[in-house]
């Protein structure tokens, strides 16, 4: 088979040759590219001839994926597959295997440094401290004591709620299912709008689809305290981000941390959120950790592994 692996995915080169040798040795043909390019006529030259494609978040339309006659199997380095045409990838009998788990640590250990940076005001001091400032009569909040309420209670959701115990917080959630785990650790499940008035923190670790897409929107972000915060390191249409960044304006919310947006950064100028007060902005950086790459490139090619092997069986 031809093994097409169109992106670096944060693996080092000399793994990659390694990769090579690998495949190579039982007959498959084996590239890789060493550079990002999210042009549709770039990504589908390099996935053209493949049997199997190995790519993360870059978006992947039918129109893209038409263009490789020979597409059997799409390993996708990431948790999340709403990038990939689906609908496509069932009608052409594509096999789409995502790698679930990779970044759970990353994710939900970089959603409580976000909330700690809101409390304290970690980032806005650091630039008050280089321009000869100082604290003057600001004081900070702690986390300890806050009611966190969570959204998505799957593997990030839970990680994330066990980190929070630890800081000593009231937990709630709401989640399609209810989990065992999360009840063992404290968590009270609740409907959405009852939620939301509660929370001193809302923090959101759900997949985008249909139900999900604005789940967040001026509505439920009206049910918020203004004095409530908002992290957002899911994905950026479960909130209606034109609603968050007028909430934040009018001082409805007091603030928000967010890793993720409409579309992967770079963000346009005119973004909405750029001038919204007290909103921490990241280039969608979650699940970049060393370690969680190379969690994902063993899950990846596992996938990878594991799809060659059934088809010797068939």
């Amino acid at each position: 088979m031809k093994i097409a692996v169109v992106e670096p995915l944060g693996i080092s080169e000399s793994t990659f040759a390694s990769l090579k040798s690998e495949f190579e040795a039982s007959g498959h043909n084996f590239t890789f590219h060493t550079d990002r390019n999210e042009d549709p006529q770039v990504l589908a030259e390099r996935m053209r001839d493949a049997d199997i494609v190995v790519v993360s978040n870059i978006k992947l339309s039918a129109d893209t994926l038409s263009q490789c006659r020979n597409l059997k199997m799409l390993s996708i380095a990431f948790t999340g597959l709403d990038h990939v045409d689906l609908d496509y990838c069932q009608r052409n009998g594509i096999v789409v295997k995502n790698a679930a788990g990779y970044s759970t640590t990353a994710v939900s250990e970089l959603t409580v440094a976000l909330m700690l940076d809101l409390l304290r005001q970690v980032t806005p001091f650091n630039s008050v401290t280089r321009q000869s400032g100082s604290r003057g009569t600001y004081a900070g909040s702690e986390l300890r004591g806050k009611t966190v309420g969570i959204v998505g209670t799957g593997a990030i959701g839970c990680a994330t709620a066990r980190l929070l115990k630890a800081f000593g917080c009231n937990l709630i959630a709401y989640s399609r299912t209810q989990r065992t785990e999360a009840t063992a650790l404290g968590i009270k499940y609740m409907p959405l709008d009852t939620m939301l008035p509660l929370c001193d923190i809302l923090t959101l670790h759900l997949p985008l689809n249909q139900e999900t897409h604005h789940l967040i929107d001026s509505h439920r972000l009206s049910l918020l305290k203004p004095t409530a915060l908002l992290v957002n390191t899911a994905r950026g249409n479960v909130v209606d981000i034109p609603a968050l960044a007028e909430a934040l304006k009018n001082r409805k919310l007091a603030g928000a941390a967010v890793d993720v947006y409409e579309q992967e950064p770079p963000l346009p100028p005119s973004h909405p959120l750029f001038n919204a007060p007290n909103c921490i902005m990241l280039p969608h950086i979650g699940y970049a950790t060393t370690e969680a790459f190379a969690a994902r490139a063993d899950i990846v090619m596992n996938n990878v592994r594991q799809f060659i092997d059934n088809s010797k069986q068939q």
